[in-house]
């Protein structure tokens, strides 16, 4: 062999080398974690499959679960700097695992790529701690009112429009119906963000300080706010917690009185509103009721929050290519059609036009109304990632039960409310 053909075989067998180990580098593998049930697992891995359809170079390997346990599984990897690359988040972790932004990877360095722009500003600034960017909103839901239509009008009473009229319709079911029949059945989280509606609509104040993530009202207003309960109680507007747990355990959408229409209508989040129509008695229907409104009123103190975010690990190795999957998911026609409606009513603007055009967001549901009501509702303070924090919500719910059995008084159940609540607040805002 002479020598001008040997160097020819070796600068071939460099070359082979070198593109072997220059493909070996283009590709990357992405990790991305979701919880959910089969129907939202069957249609993320649709969309990551045509995701890598499309970016050949990027493999995504897929880690899905059920709910339970999933935030302990992700809390682990979180301290462990394991976590994957993209993430399907709860908005109310963000106190969890990014008090000062840096739990997740700043998304605005990738602000063209996700096209961040597609998404509202106000949205944006609920999933941004510290000027950094935690998440994109993949979708919200807003706690709006869905009444049963022929329960109301056996009733004899109009849709209320504001807090009187809703007091009112209370004594109308029990006169004009029988005594367990009421016009809302709601339980303690719903109880709290109702009445936290009328609070800042009548006060203009939140019940949780936003600077320094403590509850925000004194010993007078926390009792106002108490009283307000056993007001509604009192009314007929809802059962009391004694009452209601005399129809056992088990999902509110399962127990007889909502199934033949005793319970008369929800405080419910707009994105839950399918599961409790489909166990009504068929021969009734729900439709979406007005939003009380206290006279001069102009923040509805509406509770509408993301529902789930997607966030870019911090210790992510691949920031544009994570930002390319986000991007395809939310904004790419071809991943908007394949996620559909798994995780709700597109929050981007081209994922809800997609979605529109194509009829799979049908603007006749109830959860689509209620999607665009709170679009349309005055919203001047927006809750912050504590509103609805669950151990605030048990020390709330365990407050409205010492009232209904007599153990307490609405100065007593104020009182502990803010000396308990201050201190979990403390505990978790460190």
């Amino acid at each position: 062999m002479n020598k001008k053909v040997l160097t020819t075989i070796i600068s071939a067998a460099i070359a082979a080398t070198s593109m072997t180990s220059m493909s070996a580098f283009a590709d990357t593998e992405l990790r991305m974690s979701w919880w959910g049930g089969n129907s939202r697992h069957q249609a993320t891995l649709n969309a990551l499959e045509k995701f890598q359809e499309k970016y050949p170079d990027i493999k995504v390997k897929a880690e899905y679960t059920g709910w339970d346990g999933h935030l302990s599984r992700l809390t682990t990897q979180v301290a462990g700097n394991t976590e994957p690359d993209v993430m399907q988040t709860n908005w109310n972790w963000l106190p969890i695992f990014s008090r000062d932004g840096m739990g997740f990877y700043d998304m605005s360095q990738q602000a063209d790529a996700l096209n961040i722009s597609n998404f509202p500003d106000n949205a944006i600034g609920m999933t941004t701690v510290n000027g950094k960017i935690n998440g994109l909103p993949v979708s919200m839901t807003s706690r709006v009112f869905y009444y049963n239509k022929d329960m109301w009008e056996k009733a004899g009473v109009a849709y209320p429009t504001n807090w009187k009229d809703l007091m009112a319709a209370g004594k109308a079911f029990e006169k004009n119906l029988g005594a367990d029949h009421y016009p809302l059945v709601i339980e303690a989280r719903d109880v709290f963000a109702m009445n936290r509606s009328f609070m800042l609509q009548t006060m203009g104040k939140d019940i949780i300080n936003h600077d320094t993530n403590m509850l925000n009202y004194d010993q007078a207003e926390m009792e106002k706010f108490f009283q307000l309960y056993a007001d509604q109680v009192a009314s007929h507007v809802f059962p009391s917690t004694k009452e209601f747990a005399s129809y056992g355990k088990g999902n509110l959408y399962e127990m007889r009185p909502w199934i033949d229409g005793r319970f008369g209508g929800l405080y419910m989040w707009d994105t839950a509103i399918a599961k409790y129509t489909a166990n009504l008695d068929p021969s009734m229907s729900l439709e979406l009721g007005p939003y009380p409104m206290a006279p001069g009123a102009t923040d509805s103190g509406l509770l509408a929050r993301p529902s789930m975010m997607f966030s870019i690990g911090r210790n992510t190795d691949h920031p544009e290519e994570a930002a390319k999957l986000v991007n395809f998911l939310l904004n790419d026609p071809d991943g908007i059609h394949a996620l559909g409606l798994a995780r709700g009513i597109p929050m981007s603007k081209e994922g809800l036009e997609v979605l529109k055009e194509s009829g799979e967001v049908d603007p006749n549901s109830l959860s689509f109304q209620g999607y665009e009501q709170a679009k349309e509702l005055p919203k001047v303070i927006a809750p912050t990632t504590y509103t609805d924090n669950a151990q605030l919500m048990e020390l709330f719910s365990e407050n409205m039960q010492k009232l209904d059995y007599g153990e307490t008084d609405v100065s007593g159940a104020a009182k502990d409310f803010l000396r308990r609540g201050n201190r979990i607040l403390k505990r978790i805002a460190k």
